[in-house]
């Protein structure tokens, strides 16, 4: 080829120009299915679990509906809470609780409650099982009822065993003195939604508990979502009191959450009455 040769030389500039083209658009191809792949094996985000709450579309009355993992908030047998009437006396094994002084205290606000969280160290022996304490937390009004009788809380010590086993200690707390030993709880409880802070302070949780322990013993469920059922519901009989501004500063958190009484049917309610 020669500058004298102009057709050839024309030629050869558009397999040049063919070739720089088809370069070109195979890399936009490639880039293109990287792109498809990156965004195919990118993992989903975790779905949330439903929202729930205590009133509304949400509502207890809903929550059956929301999600399928809440199925036995609606088709349960053995729910929580309960009214506790006509309990049949037993002598059942006594309540062992070996519960610790803790500080700093861990308070949340979940938006559904204030938890307080327990560091390992604080536990229960039911029936010769040992369950250890991982958390209290409120409801405002009391969930359960006794002969028909709520009170104005009730506070809900949560335990699990080694293999999952929930039991939980409920202690109705009713509009009087004013609570010292749940005082340093009450003056911490963080307003928000979301909110969680340690409080260094210490709490006397065994100061917590009534002097009589006569408690009543049934088989229920969580009152909350999912409703998970095979919990061990010991309540104990007699209320601690908390005065009307403590009351005042839990429910200007939370005004109402507590779950509508479930019903009883066939199951046995027992009174142990402890010695």
């Amino acid at each position: 080829m020669t500058d004298a040769d102009p057709n050839i030389a024309m030629l050869m500039n558009r397999r040049r120009f063919a070739h720089r083209s088809a370069l070109i658009a195979g890399a936009a191809l490639l880039g293109a299915s990287a792109s498809t792949a990156i965004a195919q094996s990118t993992p989903e985000a975790e779905e949330e679990p439903p929202h729930w709450n205590y009133e509304g579309d949400n509502g207890p009355e809903e929550w059956g509906s929301l999600d399928e993992s809440y199925a036995a908030c609606d088709a349960g047998s053995a729910q929580s809470p309960i009214d506790i009437a006509g309990a049949g006396e037993t002598e059942a094994v006594d309540v062992a609780v070996d519960f610790a002084t803790i500080a700093p205290m861990r308070i949340i606000n979940n938006g559904h409650t204030v938890q307080v969280n327990i560091d390992p160290g604080s536990s229960a022996e039911i029936d010769s099982v040992h369950y250890n304490l991982l958390q209290f937390h409120f409801h405002a009004p009391s969930e359960h009822a006794i002969d028909g009788e709520r009170q104005a809380m009730e506070l809900h010590f949560v335990h699990k065993t080694d293999e999952t086993a929930t039991a939980v200690l409920g202690l109705l707390l009713r509009e009087g003195q004013a609570n010292a030993a749940l005082e340093p709880v009450f003056a911490n409880m963080p307003a928000e939604a979301g909110d969680e802070q340690s409080v260094d302070v210490e709490l006397d949780l065994a100061a917590v508990l009534p002097s009589n322990p006569t408690t009543f013993r049934y088989g229920g469920s969580l009152t909350t979502p999912p409703c998970t059922e095979g919990v061990s519901w010991i309540v104990f009989a007699e209320p601690v009191e908390i005065s009307t501004e403590q009351l005042a500063i839990f429910q200007a958190i939370h005004p109402n959450n507590a779950r509508p009484l479930q019903e009883v049917n066939d199951r046995d309610v027992e009174l142990d009455a402890a010695d």
